[in-house]
């Protein structure tokens, strides 16, 4: 798929009208990075089942506008471990956002991997980020000041031992719903929330490590 067929065009205009409901700018540069990356995931989704199959919109603001609620907390020269990166949210956007930011992307599947650093290159933001091909509790955890999490498979069964192995001190930034904020509860942390725009149920969920 590339650029100019419909889809493509629809993701980019969607893009262009909701930012404002997600306190985002995007340049046309970011814009155009964010357009590759759509098409690379669409290539690849077909065999890989990166993603729900869902409307060019819906990627923009469900998947990609989402992901970038991430770039308020995240100071300049940011590190940040993506667990469990999956189709390479929350964190691909957030790279192509802010250049200044460096990641680690650790996904389970060989595969996705795979798919997560050629979308790096694709995009230009190889330079700042790498990619393992493990389970993050198998990995020894990186020097980084953040921890994002957005899809990790039971997630909510995975909370103790993903707060265990982040780094310290540290924040973790976690996307979930009422049930992952029961179990943040369940577990005697405090953390912030902010609602998800145009959701009732979706938060990111700040929690700080000492």
């Amino acid at each position: 798929m590339n650029s100019t067929k419909p889809s493509a065009a629809e993701f980019r205009e969607a893009l262009e009208t909701e930012a404002l409901n997600y306190r985002i700018t995007l340049t046309a540069q970011v814009l155009r990075s964010l357009s590759k990356y759509y098409d690379l995931l669409n290539v690849w989704n077909s065999h890989l089942h990166l993603v729900a199959p869902t409307s060019p919109e819906v990627f923009a603001t469900r998947h990609v506008l989402e992901s970038l609620l991430l770039l308020d907390h995240l100071p300049q020269d940011a590190s940040i471990a993506d667990v469990g990166s999956g189709a390479g949210l929350p964190i691909i956007p957030c790279l192509i956002a802010r250049p200044d930011i460096h990641a680690v992307l650790i996904e389970a599947s060989h595969k996705k991997a795979i798919f997560l650093r050629e979308a790096l290159n694709e995009t230009a933001t190889s330079s700042r980020a790498s990619v393992s091909a493990n389970r993050f509790e198998n990995v020894e955890p990186p020097e980084v000041g953040f921890v994002t999490c957005r899809a990790l498979e039971r997630f909510e069964q995975m909370l103790p031992l993903l707060l265990s192995w982040a780094p310290a001190p540290g924040k973790l930034l976690l996307f979930g719903g009422e049930g992952l904020g029961r179990k943040i509860e369940d577990l005697g942390l405090r953390a912030s929330k902010t609602l998800i725009p145009k959701s009732q149920s979706r938060f990111l969920f700040l929690i700080s490590k000492p």
